[in-house]
């Protein structure tokens, strides 16, 4: 499976472009039709590090490591 295909199956189990919209309540303003966009063109990156706790969970939930 690549990239564009995981970031669609993550916004389709996240509800949707319209609920991700509604969620990450981006300022500027994101509209329905650019998350729409992003299933098939995958989620920017800047998105991604902006809502790290949605769009890579896998990252936001590992422990920083102490040395």
């Amino acid at each position: 499976m690549n990239q564009i295909q995981r970031d669609a199956d993550l916004i389709k189990s996240l509800g949707g472009p319209a609920k991700v919209v509604e969620v990450i309540g981006a300022v500027p303003p994101v509209s329905v039709q650019r998350v729409q966009n992003w299933l098939t063109r995958g989620i920017p990156s800047h998105i991604k590090v902006q809502y790290p706790h949605l769009f890579m969970p896998e990252l936001a939930q590992a422990p920083a490591s102490i040395q």
